[in-house]
């Protein structure tokens, strides 16, 4: 039987100052850009979860020296594609990590080796078609096992030649990602051409910054629909530092527009290369005050002062389920549009998040791209019809977790799932809220 844990109603404002774990997306592109370096590099402030651990084991088990420090939040990376050595076919499961999945496809390409890619049931319906093709058009071997444009992927390694690729760019940007980190090594430059506006438009623009940190540079059009990655280049090992994780600081700092307070998550830069700090400016368009500053991000707000917005989520959409639950709180209707990928996550986000909102007495519109929330009319009256499935989706856990700091009796189901990004969240949560 699946097991809950029930969220304590908070009884005072809040008023922390915390910090989140490392940044998910900047841990694993980190772990394959010091990789490819020739040379060790030391990761710090590291985020230690299924998707990243999976990750590194994977590296580790295709031949590239890899010494993790969980307890010191480091890890030591002896790169470069001269330590991989022949050997017969390597299987490497990575859950449903994603970004693990994708990015490891595209890096493998460039090994001299035989690989199969696989994961769980879920990972398995995941598309990864578009990838497999744009890698094959740059002189990959690389495909579907089973045929169905999804993983297992068989890479059978023998470098990149480079040239034009072309991809839709409306599903993931991890593809977009994938592949401009391992351009470098091609033999000739590589142009991607994107033919949609990118989803996620922020997470490519990382991995460029994170690219150039590593010694690469790229040229992205001024309609990020086209960027050129030159041959010849070299990544170089250094020391790098993980941001505190953006998308995971959404559920603290939406903590006191749902109960009221303060909270200050530390360790997110004013510059930050994270696209999801924009998630702060949508609750401030709800009538929250954020403050950033050199430390970190600060929220202050009134419960029962929400309004509801509307947004476009495309760019941000892994912080779509906080601001779904955090709309539960408003004065008034919120409607979060263009999210269509987030179908394709770890689970349909929309069905999924819709389902729940229902149980928390919202009334949910349903589109292909996203949803239209009303609140229901007295939010402190409400009793959970049920308890929340979080359908193997730590953001789903994780989100719906601020409902039950105001509204009695929630119940969040299987909450180990946040292991996936952040093992320790509902510890986390309970220090926040400091037990009132």
């Amino acid at each position: 039987m699946t097991h809950g844990i029930t969220i304590p109603v908070v009884q005072t404002p809040l008023d922390a100052v915390v910090r989140v774990p490392g940044s998910k997306s900047m841990t694993n592109r980190a772990l394959v850009l010091a990789a490819l370096a020739e040379g060790e590099s030391s990761l710090s402030n590291v985020l230690f979860s299924d998707d990243t651990v999976y990750m590194s084991e994977a590296l580790l088990a295709a031949g590239f020296g890899i010494e993790s420090d969980p307890d010191a939040l480091t890890i030591q990376i002896k790169g470069g594609l001269g330590r991989i050595v022949a050997r017969e076919r390597t299987r490497l499961f990575v859950g449903n990590a994603g970004t693990a999945m994708r990015f490891l496809t595209a890096l493998l390409c460039l090994t001299h080796n035989e690989y199969e890619l696989t994961g769980t049931a879920r990972m398995r319906e995941r598309p990864i078609g578009e990838l497999l093709d744009a890698l094959t058009t740059l002189g990959a071997s690389v495909y579907s096992s089973e045929g169905t444009g999804c993983p297992p992927v068989v890479i059978n390694g023998a470098g990149l030649v480079g040239g034009e690729c072309r991809l839709a760019g409306n599903i993931s940007s991890q593809f977009v990602s994938a592949i401009l980190m391992a351009a470098p090594c091609a033999r000739q430059d590589v142009t991607i051409t994107i033919a949609d506006r990118p989803v996620s438009l922020p997470y490519i623009r990382m991995t460029l910054s994170m690219m150039q940190a590593f010694g690469v540079d790229a040229t992205i059009s001024d309609d990020a629909r086209t960027i050129m990655v030159p041959a010849g280049q070299r990544y170089r090992p250094r020391q790098y530092a993980v941001e505190s994780d953006a998308s995971s600081a959404s559920y603290f700092l939406a903590a006191p527009a749902v109960a009221g307070g303060r909270v200050r998550v530390n360790g997110i830069p004013e510059e930050s290369l994270q696209g999801d700090t924009a998630f702060a400016s949508l609750l401030a368009k709800m009538g929250c005050q954020v403050t950033r500053s050199p430390e970190g991000i600060e929220v202050r707000a009134e419960r029962g002062m929400l309004r509801g917005i509307e947004a476009d989520m495309h760019d941000i959409s892994d912080t779509f389920p906080t601001l779904a639950v955090t709309a539960l709180f408003a004065s008034g209707p919120t409607t979060i549009r263009n999210i269509a990928n987030v179908r394709y996550k770890e689970c349909d986000r929309i069905s999924a998040v819709a389902s729940e909102l229902v149980k928390l007495g919202a009334g949910v519109e349903e589109f292909e791209d996203g949803l239209k929330i009303t609140p229901p009319g007295d939010i402190m009256s409400i009793r959970p019809a049920a308890p929340i499935a979080t359908w193997d989706d730590h953001r789903m856990a994780m989100a719906f977790s601020l409902a039950g700091l105001v509204i009695p009796g929630v119940e969040i189901l299987d909450p180990d799932c946040t292991s996936k990004t952040w093992p320790e969240y509902f510890r986390d949560l309970a220090a926040l809220t400091g037990g009132n």
